[in-house]
Formats: structure tokens, C-alpha cells, sequence
């Protein structure tokens, strides 16, 4: 029998970390019959090719999930994250998806998102501590 030592790692090697998750996903795929899993990004870049913005995702039977979006400090309201998720969402549309789910600490960008018809559907006080971080959905 293999060892059954646990090893606790803060700095875990990026090929561990892909593999957990190529075999999560192969777990998924096997128990849904969904393996249609994509990426999905966009970017907003300057002229040197340096990132302004951008969001990252993907989508999976059906549905998109957005995991990261950022915009630079000083183009902060201006419409760039609006125009992002807007992207995403027509991508998620051409490729089959019928919702997209997010989640958002208070002190990011909850009312953001609550603007673009995001739905809360769920909240976990304490995370981080002093704060809150929410779970969003939206039909398309």
C-alpha cells in the first residue's frame, strides 16, 4: 500500500498543481459525460502589448465561470470591466452556455456586478475575516 503521509506544501510544484486538476477534470468529464471544458480570456492591452485588463474563466456543460477580472487603478470606471464581461458573456452565448456564476468579495466588486443583472445566490460571512464574499449568477 502507497504511503499515507500527508505532506503539506505552501509552495506546491506547478506540475502537481496541474495534474490535481487534469484529474478533477477527467473525474468531472466521466461523471457528467460533459468534456467540452474550455478557457476562456480577454484582455485589454496598451500599445506595448502590456495588460490594462482582463477576465478569465471558463466554460463546461453548459455554463461559463468567471474567475478573475481586474482593470488597471487609473481606467477604473470607465466601462472597460462592463465591456469585459460582456465579451464573455457573448462568447459563453456562441458556445452553448445558459448561465455564468462568479463570486466577489465586499471589497471588490459586488455592486459591479449586481448592475450587469448578476443575482446573489449565496454568501459566506468571514471571508476574509471582517468581510464577506458573495456568489452571483446570471441567465443568459
Amino acid at each position: 500500500m502507497p504511503s499515507r503521509v500527508i505532506v503539506l506544501e505552501a509552495d506546491p510544484d506547478p506540475k502537481d498543481l496541474a495534474r490535481l486538476q487534469a484529474e478533477i477534470e477527467a473525474f468531472n468529464c466521466a461523471a457528467t459525460g460533459f468534456d467540452d471544458g474550455r478557457r476562456l480570456a480577454c484582455f485589454v492591452r496598451d500599445d506595448a502589448g502590456d495588460m490594462l485588463a482582463g477576465l478569465s474563466g471558463y466554460t463546461w456543460g453548459g455554463y461559463c465561470r468567471i474567475e478573475f477580472l481586474w482593470v488597471t487603478e487609473r481606467l477604473r470606471r470607465r466601462g472597460i470591466g462592463r465591456d469585459l464581461v460582456a465579451t464573455a458573456e457573448r462568447e459563453a452565448r456562441a458556445r452553448g452556455c445558459a448561465l455564468i456564476v462568479l463570486d466577489t468579495h465586499d471589497f471588490q466588486a459586488p455592486r459591479f456586478y449586481e448592475k450587469l443583472s448578476f443575482l446573489a445566490v449565496g454568501r459566506a460571512e468571514g471571508c476574509p475575516r471582517g468581510s464577506g464574499q458573495t456568489w452571483y449568477r446570471k441567465t443568459l
